[in-house]
C-alpha cells in the first residue's frame, strides 16, 4: 500500500515546493518530479487536483509560478496532459482575467502568460500532429499543411498568432526588468526570467515552421496577395532577433540554455532559392549538474511503527481529500482540526529535536568565536606596532609639509614682483596716452592758425613765420614722442621677459607644491585607513561578544516559543470555528452581489445593443450612405435571421425572469439580436436606394419602425420593474414587414418554372461558348484589318493588344468547357435516380447562380471585343479595354465559385477548373499590361514619329528644327 502511494505523495510535495509565494525561480528537480509523475500516472490528474486548491487569486507570484510549472508540464509531460488541461481552460482564463484587471507588476505578466497557455492548448488540440513540445519533422509539417492553399494560409496565420503571444510575454518581462534596472543574478529577477527558457524553445520551432510555410505560400499565391504576411513576419523577425540578443547577453541564460543566432536579415520569400539558405535554429539545453537532493520526510518517523500507516493516510487525505468525497461538512472540519492538532504535536517534537541540535551548534560556534577573539587580540598587538611606525611616517610628512610651505612663500614673493612689473607697465601706458593727447592738441592748434590765416590777410608774413615755428615745434614734439615710444617699447619688452620668467618659476613652484600635497594626502589617507581598520577590529571584537550573548538569549527564546506555539494551536482551533460562522454570512452577501453583477452585465449589454441600433438607424438619414446598395435576396436572409433571433431572445428573457442569477442566455441573445437587427436596418436602407420610390419609402419607414420598436423593448429591459413585462411582438411585426417588402422587391425575372432551369443552364453555357467563339473570330478579323490599315508603332501596338485578347478568349473558352464538364460530373454524382432537370430544380439557387455567371462571362467577352475594336479604330479609350479585362476576370471567378460549391475536393475537373481560372487571370493581366504599354508607346509616337520618313525628309526636319532653335535664342537675347 505504501509503495503504491509514494509516487503520488512525492509528486504532491514537489508541487507544493515548486508553486509557492517565494520570489525565486522554480527548482528544476521539483519540476522534473512533477513531469515524471505525469508519465507515471499517464495524465495530469494529480497535478490539477492539487492546483485547483491553490489560492491563486491571493498572490501574483503564486500564479506566475503556477503558469511556469504548467508550461513545463505541457511541453515535457505525458501526451494525455493536453486533454486534462483542456478541461481546466476556464480556470486558467479566470486567473488571467482576475490579474489582468489589477495594477500589479506580476499580475500583468500572469495575464499575458495565461493568454499564451490558452493559445498553446487551443493550437495543439486543433492540430494534434504538433506535440506540445513542437518538435516535428519537415515531412510531418508538409503533411499537416497539405496541398490546399487555404489550409496552408490558415495554418500560417495560427502560427503567427502563437509566436505573437510568445514574443509579447518576453517583451513584457524585459520591459519590467529595464524599468527596475535589475541584475540577472538576483533571485527576484530569475523568478521572472525562468519561464523564458520554455519561450525560447517554442520560438525557435515556430520561427522555423513559419519560414517553411511562407516559402510554400509564395510558391502557390502571387507576391502582392502575401504582402501583409511578409510585413507581419518581418516585424516578428525583428522582435525575435532582439529577444534572442538580450537573452544571450544575460549571464543567467548562458549556463542554462544555448540560444541560436538568427541571420542578419529575414529570408527573401520572393526568391525561391533562398529556402536552401535557411538554417533551422536549434536550441541546446546543456546537461545539468546533479543537484544536492534534500532529504524529505514523507512520513513522520517515531518509535512506534503502528502509527506509520495512520500518518501516511492522514497526509494523503490532506493532499487529495477524502476517498469518497461524501463526508458531512462538520465531521470533515472536526476531522481536519484533529489532524491539525496531531500534526502540530509532531511538529513540536520535531522543533524540540531541532532546538537541541541548534544548541549544540551554537556551543560549537561559541568555541570558534572565542578562538577568533584570541586571534583578534594578536592582531591588535600587531596594529599597535604598525601605529608606531605610522607615527614616524607622519612626522616625516609634517617636515615635508613645512618645506612645501617655504616653497609657497617663495611663490608668493614671485607673484608680488610680477604684480609690481604690471603696475609699471600700466604707468608707462598712461604716459603714452598723455603724449598722444598733447599731439592731438597741437594738431588742433595748427588747424586754428590755418583758419586765422584765411581771415587776416594783412598779417600773412607774421602768420607764416608763426606757422613755421609751430611746424618746427610740432616736428620736435613728434621726434620726442617717437623717441619716448621706442624707449617705452624696449622697457615693455624687458618687463614681459621678466614676467614670463617669473611665471615659469611660479608654475615650477606650484608643481612641486602639488606633488608634496599629493604625497601628504596619500600618507594621511593611509593613516586614516589604518585608524579605520583599528576601529573595525575593535567593533568586530565587541560584536562577537554581543553575538555570544544573543545566541544564549536565542536558546531561551526558542524554549519560550515552543510553549507559546502550543497555546497558539488551541487559539487557532477557536478561530476556525469563528471563521465558519463568518463564511456563511459571506456566502449570503456574495449571492446578492452576484445578482447585482448579473443585472449590471445585462445593463451594459442593453446599452451596447442600443448603441448598435441607434448607429444603424442613423444610416437611414446619412447622405454618405446613399452610395451603398444591397440586394433584396440578401435583405431577405438578414431579416429572416433577425426574426429567428427574437425566439432566442424571448427564451433568454424567460430564463432570466425565472432565475436572475444567470443572465448568460439573455446577454448572448441580446448581442445576436442587436447585430442582426442593425444589419437588417442598414441593408434595408441600402436596398431602398435601388428600389422604386414607393417601395423605397415604405421600406425605409418599416426599417425605422423596426429600430424604434427594438429600442423601446430594450428600454424596458433596463428597468427592474418593467423587465418582466417586456414584449417582442411589435418588433417581430416590423421584421415581418421588412420580409414582405424584400419579397416584393425580388427580381421577377428569376421566377422561372423549376422544370425549365435545367434547359436554361445548358442554353446559357452553349450561348456563352458561341459568344466566345464569335469574339475570337471577330478579333482575328480585326487583326487582318489592322495589318492592312496601319503600320509602324501603331501596327505593333494593335497586334500586341489583339494577340493578348485572343489568348484571353482561348483561356475563357477552355474554362467554360471545363466548367461544363464539372457541372455534368456534379449532376451525375448528385442526382441519383432523378433526372437532370429534377436535380437542377432541386438546387434552384445554385442553378440560378450558374446561369447569371455564364451570362456575365458571355457579356464580358462581347464587351471586350467591342472595346478592342474601338481602340484599334482609334475611336475608343484604352481604359475601357482595361475595365473590360477586369470585368471578365471577375465574371470567370464568379463562374468558378458557382461551379466549386457542389464539387468534390478530390475531383480532377475541379483541379483543371482552378488551373483554368488562374490562366484566365494571367491572360487578363497580360491584356492590361499590353494595353498600358501600347498606350505609352502611342503617346511617345504622337510626339515625334520618324518611322514613315525618308532620309531627305529627316534632314529637312532637322534643318527646320535648328532654324527654330536659332530664332528662339536670338529672341531670348533680345529680351
Amino acid at each position: 500500500m505504501s509503495d503504491s502511494l509514494s509516487p503520488l505523495l512525492l509528486q504532491a510535495i514537489s508541487i507544493s515546493k515548486a508553486i509557492n509565494t517565494q520570489e525565486a525561480p522554480v527548482k528544476e528537480k521539483h519540476a522534473r518530479r512533477i513531469i515524471l509523475g505525469t508519465h507515471h500516472e499517464k495524465g495530469a490528474f494529480t497535478f490539477w487536483s492539487y492546483a485547483i486548491g491553490l489560492p491563486l487569486p491571493s498572490s501574483a507570484i503564486l500564479s506566475w509560478k503556477f503558469c511556469h510549472v504548467l508550461h513545463k508540464v505541457l511541453r515535457d509531460g505525458h501526451p494525455n496532459v493536453l486533454q486534462d488541461c483542456q478541461r481546466y481552460r476556464s480556470n486558467i482564463r479566470e486567473t488571467g482575467d482576475l490579474w489582468g484587471h489589477l495594477h500589479d507588476r506580476y499580475g500583468q505578466l500572469v495575464s499575458i502568460y495565461t493568454r499564451l497557455l490558452l493559445t498553446k492548448i487551443s493550437f495543439h488540440v486543433k492540430h494534434p500532429e504538433f506535440p506540445p513540445g513542437l518538435e516535428v519533422s519537415d515531412e510531418v509539417l508538409e503533411k499537416t499543411a497539405g496541398a490546399d492553399v487555404n489550409n496552408i494560409f490558415q495554418l500560417t496565420v495560427e502560427l503567427f498568432d502563437y509566436l505573437d503571444c510568445e514574443l509579447k510575454l518576453s517583451e513584457s518581462v524585459f520591459r519590467q526588468l529595464n524599468t527596475s534596472m535589475a541584475v540577472s543574478q538576483m533571485s527576484a529577477v530569475q523568478c521572472r526570467l525562468a519561464p523564458l527558457i520554455q519561450v525560447i524553445q517554442d520560438c525557435s520551432h515556430l520561427y522555423h515552421y513559419s519560414v517553411k510555410l511562407m516559402f510554400k505560400l509564395h510558391s502557390c499565391l502571387p507576391a502582392d496577395t502575401l504582402q501583409g504576411h511578409r510585413d507581419r513576419f518581418h516585424e516578428q523577425f525583428r522582435s525575435l532577433k532582439n529577444f534572442f540578443k538580450k537573452a544571450s547577453d544575460m549571464l543567467y541564460f548562458k549556463r542554462l540554455i544555448q540560444i541560436p543566432r538568427l541571420p542578419e536579415s529575414p529570408p527573401n520569400f520572393l526568391r525561391a532559392s533562398a529556402l536552401a539558405e535557411h538554417v533551422k535554429p536549434v536550441v541546446v539545453i546543456p546537461e545539468e549538474a546533479p543537484e544536492d537532493e534534500e532529504p524529505e520526510n514523507l512520513i513522520e518517523i517515531s518509535t512506534t511503527s503502528t502509527t506509520e500507516p495512520q500518518i501516511t493516510s492522514d497526509l494523503f487525505e490532506q493532499t487529495f481529500g477524502p476517498p469518497n468525497g461524501v463526508w458531512d461538512d462538520r465531521d470533515a472540519q472536526i476531522e481536519c482540526l484533529k489532524k491539525e492538532v496531531e500534526t502540530l504535536r509532531a511538529e513540536m517534537e520535531k522543533i524540540k529535536l531541532e532546538a537541541q541540535r541548534y544548541i549544540t551548534q551554537l556551543k560549537a560556534q561559541v568555541n570558534s568565536l572565542e578562538g577568533e577573539v584570541e586571534e583578534q587580540r594578536k592582531q591588535k598587538q600587531k596594529a599597535l606596532v604598525d601605529n608606531e611606525q605610522l607615527r614616524d611616517e607622519l612626522e616625516r610628512l609634517q617636515r615635508a609639509k613645512q618645506d612645501s610651505d617655504r616653497s609657497q612663500r617663495l611663490c608668493a614673493e614671485a607673484e608680488k614682483k610680477a604684480n609690481a612689473t604690471e603696475i609699471r607697465y600700466t604707468k608707462l601706458k598712461e604716459k603714452h596716452s598723455e603724449l598722444i593727447n598733447t599731439h592731438a592738441e597741437l594738431l588742433r592748434k595748427n588747424a586754428d592758425t590755418a583758419k586765422q590765416l584765411t581771415v587776416t590777410q594783412q598779417s600773412q608774413e607774421e602768420v607764416a613765420r608763426v606757422k613755421e615755428q609751430l611746424a618746427f615745434q610740432v616736428e620736435q614734439v613728434k621726434r620726442e614722442a617717437e623717441m619716448k615710444l621706442e624707449d617705452q617699447s624696449v622697457q615693455m619688452e624687458q618687463l614681459r621677459q621678466e614676467l614670463d620668467a617669473r611665471r615659469d618659476e611660479l608654475e615650477q613652484a606650484q608643481r612641486s607644491l602639488s606633488h608634496a600635497k599629493q604625497a601628504g594626502v596619500e600618507l594621511s589617507a593611509q593613516l586614516d585607513a589604518l585608524h579605520a581598520e583599528k576601529e573595525v577590529l575593535r567593533r568586530s571584537v565587541s560584536e562577537k561578544e554581543c553575538e555570544l550573548l544573543s545566541t544564549r538569549g536565542l536558546v531561551q527564546e526558542k524554549e519560550l516559543q515552543l510553549s507559546q506555539e502550543a497555546d497558539k494551536a488551541t487559539r487557532e482551533i477557536r478561530e476556525l470555528q469563528g471563521r465558519l460562522l463568518e463564511k456563511s454570512n459571506q456566502e449570503q452577501s456574495l449571492q446578492q452581489k452576484l445578482l447585482d453583477e448579473q443585472f449590471g452585465i445585462l445593463q451594459e449589454t442593453v446599452r451596447e445593443a442600443q448603441a448598435i441600433l441607434s448607429d444603424a438607424m442613423a444610416k437611414l438619414d446619412d447622405p454618405l450612405h446613399l452610395r451603398c446598395t444591397s440586394s433584396p435576396d440578401y435583405l431577405l436572409s438578414r431579416a429572416q435571421a433577425a426574426l429567428e433571433s427574437t425566439d432566442a431572445l424571448e427564451k433568454g428573457h424567460a430564463q432570466y425572469v425565472a432565475s436572475m442569477a444567470d443572465a448568460a442566455g439573455l446577454v448572448g441573445a441580446l448581442a445576436l439580436f442587436a447585430h442582426l437587427a442593425g444589419d437588417t436596418i442598414v441593408n434595408g436602407s441600402a436596398t431602398a436606394h435601388l428600389a422604386p420610390t414607393d417601395h423605397a419609402d415604405r421600406l425605409t419607414e418599416t426599417c425605422r419602425e423596426c429600430g424604434q420598436r427594438s429600442l423601446e423593448c430594450l428600454e424596458q429591459l433596463k428597468d427592474r420593474q418593467r423587465l418582466g413585462s417586456a414584449q417582442l411582438g411589435h418588433v417581430q411585426g416590423a421584421l415581418r414587414g421588412v420580409l414582405q417588402l424584400a419579397q416584393e422587391l425580388r427580381p421577377k425575372s428569376l421566377d422561372i418554372k423549376q422544370e425549365e432551369l435545367g434547359d436554361m443552364v445548358e442554353k446559357e453555357m452553349a450561348s456563352t461558348s458561341e459568344a466566345i467563339e464569335d469574339a475570337v473570330r471577330r478579333i482575328e478579323e480585326m487583326m487582318s484589318q489592322a495589318r492592312n490599315e496601319s503600320s509602324g508603332v501603331k501596327l505593333e501596338v494593335n497586334e500586341r493588344i489583339l494577340n493578348s485578347c485572343t489568348d484571353l478568349m482561348k483561356a475563357i473558352r477552355l474554362l467554360v468547357t471545363t466548367s461544363t464538364n464539372l457541372q455534368k460530373e456534379i449532376v451525375e454524382s448528385g442526382r441519383g435516380a432523378a433526372t437532370t432537370q429534377e436535380f437542377y430544380a432541386k438546387n434552384s439557387r445554385w442553378t440560378e447562380g450558374l446561369i447569371s455567371a455564364s451570362k456575365a462571362v458571355g457579356w464580358g467577352a462581347t464587351q471586350l471585343v467591342e472595346s478592342a475594336d474601338r481602340v484599334v479604330l482609334h475611336t475608343g479609350k484604352y481604359e475601357e479595354l482595361i475595365v473590360c479585362s477586369h470585368e471578365i476576370a471577375a465574371s470567370t471567378a464568379q463562374l468558378v465559385a458557382a461551379s466549386k460549391v457542389k464539387a468534390e475536393k478530390s475531383s480532377r475537373n475541379l483541379a483543371r477548373l482552378q488551373e483554368c481560372s488562374r490562366n484566365v487571370n494571367e491572360m487578363a493581366a497580360n491584356v492590361v499590361a499590353s494595353t498600358k504599354s501600347g498606350q505609352e508607346q502611342i503617346e511617345e509616337k504622337d510626339t515625334m514619329d520618324f518611322s514613315g520618313m525618308s532620309l531627305i525628309k529627316l534632314k529637312k526636319e532637322e534643318m527646320e528644327t535648328q532654324v527654330k532653335v536659332l530664332e528662339l535664342e536670338k529672341r531670348l537675347e533680345g529680351q
